[in-house]
């Protein structure tokens, strides 16, 4: 069995259990018998419980880089701008939700976590602006399209973690992409 599958085993069984027992209630051994590896091969790749946390969110749920925005602008049209990125990020794909059901339970008891989402947060604030300031053939504000930027980064990862957790209503993200187009000016929507 090659090294690379024992780790990926490893993370795959510490995501499920720490999304549904939680981070605290899941004892490194429960991990390694999910895993099928000896408990001793799971501090071998992540020496401290918090490591495998960690690099769970750091491996799976990236802070989303530049390269995001790479081909998703339409110019003159920032609502398409918008969801196209929405559909790039896939934040509210199934492959996330897990994570981002580990991410929101933990990041007010372990500071590490509370970080990372701050700066994913950060991150989508940052690329959403960027796709905004693209996408824009007027002049707008720069603090208008950061509030922007905000309010649709809000409606992503409140559609995202409507997803998770499987409620009815879920935000209109097609809606609010119409909606920051319109705060920004642009011509034709009304």
């Amino acid at each position: 069995m090659a090294a690379d599958d024992r780790r990926t085993r490893i993370l795959d069984a510490a995501e499920e259990l720490f999304a549904v027992d939680g981070f605290d209630a899941t004892p490194t051994a429960r991990v390694a018998e999910a895993a099928a590896v000896p408990k001793g091969l799971v501090f071998y790749y992540f020496p401290r419980k918090i490591d495998l946390l960690l690099t769970l969110l750091q491996e799976r749920l990236p802070v989303p880089t530049k390269e995001a925005v790479s081909g998703v602008v339409r110019r003159g049209d920032p609502a398409a701008s918008l969801m196209a990125l929405h559909r790039r990020l896939g934040l509210d794909s199934h492959d996330s939700l897990v994570l981002r059901t580990i991410i929101f339970r933990e990041s007010g008891t372990h500071p590490q976590v509370g970080a990372h989402l701050r700066r994913l947060r950060r991150s989508l604030v940052e690329l959403t602006e960027s796709a905004l300031e693209q996408a824009v053939d007027w002049t707008s504000a720069k603090t208008l399209r950061r509030q922007a930027a905000e309010t649709f980064v809000s409606v992503m990862l409140d559609h995202a973690n409507a997803r998770r957790t499987d409620g009815g209503g879920q935000p209109d993200v097609q809606g609010a992409a119409s909606v920051v187009a319109l705060a920004l000016g642009a011509p034709g929507l009304a």
